[in-house]
């Protein structure tokens, strides 16, 4: 242990984090957009550093969020600095699961257990998606990008999915702070809404952008329109204009979500690693 020491991000760590965080891309695509953006996030950097002052891991405190970056590095690396653990409150911890599990046992020190635990299969895909076959849906599908204009049409399906996929047990969904998540993803332009008969019924989005990796999230479909053909039409045209900028696509959804599950396989992801978000 005495070779190991977390401490706090230095600028003249740049070069070694970005390489680090590069090696292992695909696994870590918002802990390298929080890099990326590291100023405008206001996200505090801990390193895992070496004797000869080299950087193994690093951790990303993040609002109230914990993302670590391990590498593999085993609970015996681990052993967290008291002050980042018990500096701000702890809202979540979410990652590649087995580094997610070793982090909880680091909070649990403090007294701290989750409230809730989502477990997820981490996907990927670097090809254009499989085309899907949808002559046998009732549909016609318009797709748009949604302008701010069209923010009061897709703050309700945002609400949807937080409340849905995002929000975990016990807490209160605030539909201002929702209001501003849909604004967000609106003005960065990376979103994708689907109409039938002029009302929008279902959108996806780019949740994060590494160095050459597109991260998907924020996908949902109105209960009444599942089943025929929307999410699949949605995802095929989205991820095809990510996949054609050259950076390949990555995204997570829960185990319990058998029909999602089976969309992205279906287009061509193939599971890389098991992912968690632990809720404080």
């Amino acid at each position: 242990m005495s070779d190991f020491l977390w401490r706090k991000f230095k600028n003249s760590d740049f070069t070694r984090v970005e390489k680090l965080l590069m090696g292992a891309e695909n696994n870590y695509v918002n802990a390298c957009a929080k890099f990326i953006l590291q100023k405008e996030n206001n996200a505090v950097f801990w390193v895992l550093s070496g004797k000869n002052n080299e950087i193994h891991a690093a951790i990303i405190s993040w609002k109230s969020n914990i993302l670590p970056v391990l590498c593999g590095h085993d609970d015996s690396v681990i052993n967290l600095n008291k002050e980042l653990l018990l500096s701000k409150k702890i809202h979540s911890a979410q990652g590649l699961k087995q580094e997610v599990t070793a982090v909880e046992k680091e909070i649990s020190k403090t007294g701290k257990e989750p409230k809730d635990i989502a477990d997820y299969d981490l996907m990927s895909l670097d090809a254009p998606p499989k085309k899907k076959n949808t002559s046998h849906n009732f549909l016609n599908i318009k797709l748009i990008t949604p302008k701010m204009t069209d923010i009061d049409a897709v703050a309700p399906l945002q609400a949807e999915y937080e409340k849905e996929e995002v929000l975990p047990k016990g807490a209160v969904f605030s539909p201002a702070s929702s209001r501003v998540n849909t604004a967000n993803i609106i003005a960065k332009g990376q979103v994708l809404a689907a109409e039938i008969d002029g009302r929008f019924v279902g959108k996806i989005n780019v949740s994060a952008a590494s160095f050459t990796r597109f991260q998907v999230g924020g996908v949902y479909v109105l209960p009444e329109y599942r089943g025929k053909g929307v999410a699949g039409v949605m995802a095929y045209e989205f991820i095809s204009s990510l996949i054609s900028q050259g950076k390949g696509v990555t995204l997570f959804v829960r185990k319990t979500n058998a029909p999602a599950c089976r969309l992205y396989k279906s287009l061509g992801f193939k599971k890389i690693n098991d992912y968690r978000i632990s809720y404080y």
